[in-house]
């Protein structure tokens, strides 16, 4: 049999010959598929079987009154015939110079196989379309090997199959199992070779004197930067050095570049499983600026910009793993929500830290920002519009092949909603939220032993009257939370010169950390609600904002307002004051 490869007019031609009762018999692949080539007489065939193996593909076909067998030894992944349209082969030993194709099916292959030593639940073994992939990477001074598959989708995102200087080695293959392989590392390069000393000596006498000056410069730039680096050290005494350099996706792209591209081209969840981890275990922890009952949260450096990493303790793996499925939700990402990054397990050598990593806002929590200072009234109403416009995305359900489930937080509060650059919010911290399929009208509830925070949640909460059975009762009560948030925000609004400390709602009642009981006696035994003060009716947004929130706080939850009407009538505000201004 022989093979013969050629490429005109953009398309590549293979030429597989081979000999069928004395007969030779030229087959044409043309743009993937199969065909016959050269022939003049014609001879019916009627098709019998086919048969394939892990390198070849063989069929028999009927000849006459006897039974002829054919074997093509292609690759596996190449188109061969399998059931032509027209049962038909032209085969001739005479004048070959008029080419006539045959159309013919294409059979491909049920999809590669490979090694995955994160499938378990298959024997450590997954298929694809794409391609097989085995990577070292170097972390905590250890060579750590993964092998797994890498979806055609993944490829084009041209972050896989691609090796980094000292930190990984990436090879990836397309044949069965082809990643069943030992990698390492690379060491570093040898010294050149000393075979070659005929010109030697010329070449010496040239380049000593311009090695010694490059040696005397690269010496001279060496002690400067680490009389700078020496100086920052003392200035930042606890901040670790960058492990690794970032090529590890496109070069030139920013982190946020990075998840636009890998959100809008691919299911709209956010970045692959590999590229998340590849992240995570490339990030430097800075300093810790927060904690809470779930970790700590500090911020981290990748490639040279902030994140924030979340560090769940293993005893809450139910609160890591909920949130970033929630997270990853498709078509969840907006510009109210936080903006996850990625999410990974990692060994410190102790014990097991779970990571969840997000975009990075300085200002903190709106808990701190509104702790810090007063806003305006501009600034009040841009606070309160974010954080409905986040809310109401979240409660919104969009139907499509790539919609978004109505999803309900169930934990709102200020320390839960952060502040952005531009003095606008995200809201965070998903890790109790609940998510409604229509289709099936299913609530998927978190098996979480976790509850929401005592002093935000709604009188049929607290008095344990919601019907968990049907989803809006959940939304009605995220409205009763959000109206809290509000007067806490329209307490620290400047008008006139005069405003008021910052407090948590019903810090007058009951003490710093309620009860269930507390709570439930103030809010659904005497119905009180926290106040309103009177000088909020001298201006027209603080008025709207009282309004609002009281419409928020009815004890009947289906008379509450929704987050979209909260949503239209704070941008009907917030158009008011532009105007103003």
């Amino acid at each position: 049999m022989k093979i013969v490869v050629k490429k005109t007019n953009s398309v590549t031609e293979t030429k597989i010959g081979f000999i069928l009762t004395s007969v030779r018999a030229s087959w044409l692949t043309r743009r993937g598929c199969l065909s016959c080539e050269s022939p003049l007489v014609l001879l019916q065939l009627n098709w019998a079987t086919i048969c394939t193996s892990e390198k070849s593909v063989s069929f028999q076909r009927t000849w006459g009154r006897k039974g002829r067998r054919c074997c093509l030894c292609v690759p596996v992944g190449r188109c061969v015939p399998e059931r032509p349209v027209a049962p038909w082969c032209f085969l001739s030993p005479i004048a070959p110079s008029q080419p006539v194709l045959h159309k013919a099916a294409c059979w491909k292959p049920a999809g590669l196989k490979c090694v995955c030593q994160l499938c378990e639940h298959t024997n450590f073994t997954c298929q694809t379309e794409g391609a097989c992939w085995a990577s070292v990477m170097l972390t905590n001074g250890k060579e750590e090997v993964v092998k797994s598959c890498v979806s055609l989708p993944e490829l084009n995102a041209q972050v896989f199959c691609h090796s980094s200087k000292n930190i990984t080695k990436t090879e990836c293959c397309y044949t069965d199992f082809c990643n069943n392989i030992t990698l390492r590392l690379p060491i570093a390069s040898e010294s050149p070779s000393r075979a070659s000393a005929g010109p030697v000596v010329l070449a010496v006498t040239v380049a000593v004197p311009v090695c010694v000056l490059s040696l005397v410069a690269v010496l001279a730039a060496c002690a400067c930067q680490g009389r700078r680096c020496a100086y920052g050290r003392k200035k930042q005494p606890n901040v670790e050095e960058p492990l690794s350099e970032c090529n590890l996706v496109n070069s030139g792209k920013t982190l946020k570049d990075l998840i636009y591209d890998m959100t809008t081209s691919g299911s709209g969840s956010g970045l692959p499983l590999l590229v998340q981890r590849t992240i995570a275990r490339t990030i430097v922890l800075q300093e810790i600026v927060g904690k809470g009952r779930f970790g700590e949260v500090w911020r981290g450096k990748w490639c040279g910009e902030d994140v924030a990493v979340k560090i769940f303790s293993s005893r809450d793996e139910r609160s890591w793993f909920r949130e970033a499925e929630i997270y990853q939700t498709v078509m969840l990402r907006h510009e109210n929500i936080l903006g996850f990054i990625a999410a990974d397990n990692k060994d410190n050598g102790t014990w097991t830290q779970l990571w969840l990593v997000s975009e990075y806002h300085e200002q903190g929590s709106l808990f701190d920002y509104l702790n810090r200072g007063t806003v305006t009234v501009e600034g009040m109403v841009r606070l309160a519009l974010s954080i409905a416009s986040g809310l109401a995305h979240l409660h919104m359900e969009i139907v499509g092949t790539q919609g978004k489930p109505a999803i309900a937080h169930r934990d709102l509060k200020s320390k839960n909603i952060l502040v952005k650059r531009n003095e606008s919010c995200a809201i965070a911290d998903l890790g109790l939220a609940v998510k409604h399929d229509s289709v099936l009208n299913t609530i998927d509830i978190p098996q979480n032993p976790r509850v929401g925070t005592r002093r935000y949640m709604a009188p049929e909460i607290l008095d344990d009257a919601m019907n968990t059975n049907i989803f809006e009762s959940f939304k009605r009560a995220d409205i009763y939370s959000l109206g809290l948030v509000y007067w806490e925000v329209a307490r620290r609004c400047c008008i006139g010169g005069i405003t008021e400390e910052y407090q948590l709602p019903y810090y007058d009642v009951v003490p710093s950390d309620p009860s269930i009981e507390d709570m439930r006696r103030v809010v659904c035994e005497q119905k009180l609600r926290p106040n309103i003060p009177n000088q909020w009716q001298s201006c027209e947004a603080l008025r709207v904002m009282g309004r609002i929130m009281r419409e928020c706080w009815y004890a009947n939850g289906a008379a509450r307002l929704t987050a979209l009407r909260i949503k239209k009538t704070i941008s009907q505000l917030c158009m008011q004051e532009d105007s103003k201004a």
